[in-house]
């Protein structure tokens, strides 16, 4: 793949910051960070502190898209992001709807600056930091951000979508 393809996605995202008022910016940390473990090390800050943009569609209606943006050591419940969003029965979204919806590829799907018009909610876990880090276009960035100006930038919504732990079997 060549350099200008593996940009493309964050020259994009530079693109779309530079027309907003954000304390944003696009940082490469120069190593591989396929995990959250992997980005918070490579990034000096805690797991709480990256955090994951995850599309959903509906079941039935696949024209219901949801993005959820939550801290990246957390699972997200559908339901709970359903709930927060006003609409039922939500599942992952397939490689290609995230594609289409966002304009990035899964694993560089930032928190802003979308393709189209998306329905955002926002775990509230994320504005107790005073930054995070998110998806930065493709696999090689990460956007530094403040997650107010997340909330701002895609009108979204406040809630808890964290899914509560499974419950350990009694030994």
């Amino acid at each position: 793949m060549s350099s200008t393809a593996v940009n493309e996605g964050s020259d994009r995202l530079k693109q779309y910051l530079t027309t907003q008022t954000v304390d944003a910016s696009l940082v490469r940390p120069g190593q591989e960070m396929p995990t959250v473990p992997l980005a918070a090390a490579a990034l000096g800050v805690s797991p709480g502190q990256i955090v994951k943009s995850i599309l959903f569609e509906g079941k039935k209606d696949r024209g219901v898209i949801v993005l959820a943006i939550a801290p990246g050591d957390v699972r997200v419940s559908a339901g709970k992001v359903g709930a927060a969003a006003g609409v039922s029965q939500l599942k992952l979204a397939s490689p290609d709807t995230v594609l289409r919806a966002t304009g990035y590829a899964v694993g560089g799907v930032p928190p802003v600056g979308h393709a189209t018009q998306v329905s955002v909610v926002v775990d509230s876990r994320v504005l107790t930091h005073p930054f995070v880090f998110g998806g930065g276009g493709d696999e090689h960035h990460m956007l530094r951000i403040v997650p107010q100006d997340i909330v701002r930038l895609t009108a979204a919504r406040v809630a808890d979508v964290v899914a509560e732990p499974e419950p350990r079997p009694a030994s």
